[in-house]
């Protein structure tokens, strides 16, 4: 049986493995090379934990990348009933590239508790920490839930510093964070860990506002269980063709998601290994006779969190 004690380490042993393995192709230029690489290991590790597990988050379909898709099932099939959501890779252009940020993420919580996000691969979202949590609401101007978020934190608007994706789409948002005098602190990859430095003490960020992935956002809700943090998000379609075959299968574009929404179950597992060095942990780096990797462990049942330096021996 998969105890909740032993949970943490069986899955960190997976994103180690994954990690690992995709270190190798760090700056190599070829996305699928590294995704590919996290992949294999992590459904291998994955496999051989004694759970029967469903992805419910997975990916492949929206990068184009290799598969360990959703409704896979994970696990020898014996013992407790988990749903997952991976991210082998979060930030293969970062890994690929050789810059910081990629890591290695898996998430469980009990069977039925994860939003499917079906055909929806991007969700407006806005993220908080523990000290804003409770002063955000998604249908309101940006301008206004960072005046809410300032007022709750107790500090001058312009003490806040928001991060938000580098791509065009979000022109109008910066211009507004601008505005009511916040600083944005831009980031070009990597959903989830941009999304959990707001809820990380030491990070210097406050709040997260942009389009991003809808699995990630998953992920993140299942994380800041464990960091006491927030999330909302409203499912968001880059085309009316791609809306319209959502909302045919039942999707509605004008709910709030909440954490709860996301992930209901208040028992969850994080687990994300560094790939390259990044703001929260660093990546696999070479030691003595084999490898150093660092760790990420959120467990929402008490809520903790900490880091975990682990040694490989080549």
């Amino acid at each position: 049986m998969l105890e909740p004690h032993s949970r943490a380490d069986a899955l960190r042993s997976a994103t180690e493995a994954a990690a690992l393995t995709a270190a190798v192709w760090v700056g190599c230029g070829d996305k699928e090379a590294v995704d590919r690489a996290a992949v294999d290991a992590l459904r291998t590790h994955l496999n051989a934990l004694p759970m029967d597990g469903v992805v419910i988050v997975g990916e492949g379909e929206k990068d184009q990348a290799p598969m360990l898709g959703t409704g896979e099932r994970l696990g020898t099939g014996e013992g407790p009933r988990f749903d997952i959501a991976v991210d082998p890779v979060d930030g293969t252009g970062l890994a690929a590239a050789g810059l910081p940020g990629a890591l290695s993420l898996v998430a469980i919580a009990e069977r039925g508790s994860m939003f499917d996000p079906g055909p929806c691969f991007y969700m407006n979202k806005i993220v908080v920490g523990p000290r804003g949590r409770g002063a955000i609401d998604i249908r309101e101007r940006p301008s206004d839930n960072l005046r809410e978020v300032a007022a709750k934190m107790k500090v001058s608007v312009t003490d806040l510093r928001v991060m938000v994706i580098d791509r065009p789409r979000s022109a109008e948002l910066i211009a507004e964070i601008h505005e009511v005098g916040a600083q944005v602190v831009l980031f070009t990859d990597g959903d989830v860990v941009a999304a959990l430095s707001t809820a990380w003490p030491t990070s210097g960020v406050d709040v997260f506002m942009s389009i991003g992935g809808t699995p990630e956002g998953v992920i993140t809700a299942a994380a800041l269980k464990g960091l006491g943090g927030e999330i909302q998000g409203m499912l968001h379609a880059p085309s009316q063709e791609v809306r319209r075959a959502a909302e045919a299968r039942g999707y509605d574009f004008t709910k709030v998601l909440t954490t709860n929404d996301l992930v209901a179950s208040d028992d969850c597992t994080v687990i994300a290994t560094g790939v390259t060095d990044g703001a929260l942990f660093h990546g696999v780096r070479p030691s003595p006779g084999g490898s150093l990797t660092q760790s990420l462990v959120l467990q929402s049942r008490p809520p903790s969190s900490n880091l975990r330096t682990t040694t490989h021996v080549d």
